[in-house]
């Protein structure tokens, strides 16, 4: 292909190169020249005109953006079958031409790009084409006017005769016949027959509530006393306690009394079993006390005649064993 033939056909296909990548990207730069920046704009409503446009990109020029990045001359290269450097030079031909169109000529179009001028000022201005959408996403909406709704609006003359009509209203005047007393007495009674109903049902069903709360409290207590574990804590500083005993009383509890540390509850008696060997193994006389109101079966350290020895190991046991341990005095 001679040069010059590649050369003409570059200048006159270029802007439709940069109008194929706009669609996938954002920022097409021409090297030398600028850059094509596209932003995604939302939906929009035209108040005035009624005009419904569809989701699209915006297209602005930015004249600082000149280096290089290889995207359009790879595109070009690539879409022409030539080699990069070819495609670079005849680029920058095509600028060159650009350029001396906006220097001797009022505005340079780019087709479904947009214009480009100089102001006085001899800054670039640019006005971006309204077609086409460059948002795949939309492709196929197109932009469409709405005929307004009009609505019914009442004449103020009407209004005012509304207004000044005078609005009386007449007592009816019914027949007294000797059956409608006995309805309305039957109707009172419909309703005080009904709302009795519907009172002693709300409170069969309140009772219904207040019987599941109180099986579902003591469901919630048993499975916590069943599944109740004791772990090695940190010791816990209980406060000392001064009991001013009578002279005249013993310190111990009637005769025949124990009292026992209770170490658990158990639902399972092998689980039951298996802490009594584990407290036997740290140095108690554990034994098993039997099962309680709920049917769990009971676990404690030591058993105890003296009311004053039972405390006193209880406070221990508490601090280095474990803080849920509780007295049970027993005949």
């Amino acid at each position: 292909m001679p040069p010059y033939f590649f050369h003409i056909c570059v200048t006159m296909v270029l802007e439709h190169y940069i109008s194929d990548l706009l669609y996938r990207y954002n920022c097409v730069v021409v090297p030398g020249f600028g850059a094509f920046l596209t932003q995604k704009n939302s939906a929009r409503i035209n108040q005035v005109t009624n005009t419904f446009s569809a989701p699209n990109k915006s297209i602005a020029f930015n004249k600082l953006l000149i280096s290089n990045d290889g995207l359009l001359v790879s595109y070009v290269s690539e879409s022409e079958k030539i080699t990069f450097e070819s495609a670079l030079s005849s680029i920058e031909e095509q600028v060159k031409v650009w350029q001396n169109i906006l220097t001797q000529e009022t505005s340079l179009n780019l087709k479904n790009i947009g214009s480009l001028s100089r102001n006085n000022e001899d800054k670039i201005l640019f006005q971006p084409a309204s077609e086409p959408n460059y948002l795949t996403s939309s492709f196929g909406l197109s932009n469409f006017n709405s005929i307004p709704i009009t609505r019914e609006v009442l004449k103020k003359e009407i209004v005012e005769i509304e207004e000044k009509t005078p609005f009386v209203i007449s007592p009816e005047r019914r027949e007294n016949k000797g059956f409608r007393p006995y309805l309305k007495y039957a109707a009172i009674l419909l309703l005080a027959f009904s709302t009795g109903v519907t009172g002693y049902r709300a409170y069969q069903r309140q009772q219904a509530n207040n019987q599941v709360a109180e099986n579902d409290a003591k469901e919630y207590v048993t499975k916590q006393i069943q599944e109740a574990t004791f772990f090695d804590l940190s010791p816990l500083e209980l406060p000392t306690v001064t009991v001013e005993a009578s002279t005249t009383l013993s310190p111990t509890i009637a005769e025949g009394e124990m009292h026992y540390i209770v170490a658990g509850a158990f639902r399972v008696k092998a689980n039951a079993d298996r802490k009594i060997e584990q407290l036997k193994a740290s140095g108690f006389n554990a034994g098993y006390f039997g099962t309680n109101a709920y049917g769990l079966h009971m676990v404690t350290y030591e058993s105890y005649a003296n009311s004053s020895d039972a405390l006193k190991a209880l406070r221990k046991i508490k601090q280095t064993q474990s803080p849920d341990a509780w007295l049970l005095s027993k005949k």
